[in-house]
């Protein structure tokens, strides 16, 4: 034999040792049947390929505790309120508390998310609404600005942005600033520095200096969060770049922010907060200026600020919105970019039509994610045979992330209707109990449907057999995206 011969004999014997602790690891870690299976298939099928793609993509971070907000010594005085609230909560008089009790419940116990029901709220419908209203509050910080985004780009939106920033910096105002390395992998270093030679405070949120070499590339901060002095507050689907607001190639960019506030700003504050800590290492101590529980009347919006990701125990938001499902008893409207929800989730929707509740689910027609957009397409043979109203959003592209039911619960957030948003990434969504509020996004659901197309059974399986190859391929990797 050769000494190739005994190379290439040494090589597959190494490969299948490595296959074969793969796919323990996935076994012993005792995850999602589906995800585990769906980790395997690529592991197997995919020599070499599929075991990169497990390092960089496929480890559990929730499970290992890599981040631990217990570490954060001040949360303790939000647990123990969160504590007080769970023993307290039946003797709540708020009309939408009474009737989301067992949501609000849950949260308490899942996230120790702090029910808050002072605050004034503001849906903000597109970019337009949503960054005049930021440039407008951040001209008027006094105190500090804390914000953190997915995407911050250096173009004319986020240049004015960093220059209001900056002028803030060297007026004296604090100003700590995160963003995602990888969603904002085209920031560019001289961006960076100018905005620290003014006086901001900026870090990358786990940086990716050697993407090939790291398993953190696929947990990223995908939060938005701006907070003002701590009394005003904004968080959504919209990041910072000019496309957010101009529109893309596929027309307008239909998005969901909202400006908050009241007591549940303290709650944002909070996850900025903890973000800062695994940002820097750096616990911000003073709590009458960055943690304290505002009680002064401002509003009668009840709203808990809830979080997930890996440094939850529970994947929080995704069990609120199961929760809320299974509550409603007329109807449930959601709009979301990316749909891959979970057989949980997709199982309650299902259930939830055929039991006579109205769902209606809107989609866009097309998207920036082609393996997404068509794993997504993947799920709606299914839906519609439960009887789910599809709807297919054509006037741009609609990003929304949205979820309202039975005109009492309703929520906006960061997070996406899939398994990314609801295991991996770090989340933050505002989960609404208010029937003014609620009113408003279901007015405005029903008005983007407008410019939708609805699905029929009939219409839906005429599309063609490459369509149908695009979309059964894609649904093998859902769970993994």
């Amino acid at each position: 034999m050769d000494l190739w011969s005994i190379v290439i004999y040494a090589l597959v014997a190494f490969y299948f040792l490595v296959v074969i602790a793969t796919v323990f690891t996935v076994v012993h870690e005792r995850r999602d049947p589906v995800r585990a299976l769906s980790w395997i298939a690529v592991v197997v099928l995919l020599p070499f390929v599929g075991m990169v793609l497990f390092v960089f993509f496929g480890q559990d971070y929730r499970k290992q505790k890599i981040f631990n907000r217990k570490e954060i010594k001040d949360l303790k005085q939000f647990e123990n309120l969160s504590y007080r609230q769970l023993r307290e909560i039946d003797n709540f008089s708020h009309p939408e508390v009474v009737s989301n009790r067992e949501i609000i419940t849950l949260l308490l116990n899942n996230n120790k998310s702090l029910l808050t029901t002072n605050n004034r709220l503001q849906v903000l419908n597109d970019g337009r609404e949503t960054f005049s209203s930021l440039i407008e509050a951040l001209g008027q910080a006094r105190s500090f600005i804390h914000l953190e985004y997915y995407i911050f780009e250096n173009d004319v939106l986020g240049g004015e942005i960093a220059e209001i920033l900056k002028e803030k910096a060297q007026a004296g105002v604090e100003v700590r600033f995160i963003y995602d390395d990888v969603g904002s992998w085209n920031l560019k270093r001289s961006f960076i520095r100018s905005l620290r030679e003014a006086g901001v405070q900026v870090h990358c949120f786990m940086p990716v200096v050697f993407p090939w070499l790291t398993s953190k590339i696929n947990y990223r901060n995908h939060r938005k969060i701006v907070v003002i002095d701590g009394r005003v507050g904004f968080t959504g689907g919209l990041n910072v770049a000019d496309r957010y607001l101009n529109g893309t190639k596929y027309g307008t960019w239909r998005d969901t922010h909202l400006k908050i506030e009241g007591p549940a700003v303290h709650m944002l504050q909070l996850t900025f907060l903890t973000d800062w800590y695994f940002a820097t290492g750096i616990q911000l101590r003073d709590k009458e200026r960055y943690l304290a529980v505002a009680d002064e009347y401002i509003g009668d919006t009840a709203v808990q600020i809830v979080t997930s990701g890996p440094d939850s125990d529970w994947a929080s938001i995704m069990q609120a919105y199961f929760a809320a499902i299974n509550k409603a008893t007329d109807h449930i409207y959601i709009a979301t970019p990316y749909f891959m929800p979970g057989e949980s989730l997709l199982t309650a929707l299902k259930v939830a039509a055929m039991s006579g509740i109205d769902v209606r689910i809107m989609l866009p027609s097309r998207s920036d994610s082609k393996i997404v957009y068509w794993a997504s397409r993947s799920y709606i043979t299914e839906l519609l045979e439960a009887r789910i109203k599809v709807y297919l959003y054509y006037e741009g592209f609609n990003h929304s992330k949205i979820m309202t039911v039975d005109t009492r619960f309703g929520s906006i957030g960061t997070a996406n209707m899939d398994n990314r948003s609801f295991e991996d990434n770090f989340e933050v969504t505002a989960m609404i109990y208010d029937r003014r509020i609620t009113e408003q996004l279901e007015r405005r659901f029903l008005e983007d449907l407008e410019h939708c197309v609805k699905l029929t059974r009939r219409r839906w399986a005429v599309r063609s057999r490459r369509d149908l190859l695009k979309e059964s391929v894609a649904r093998l990797f859902s769970p993994l995206l």
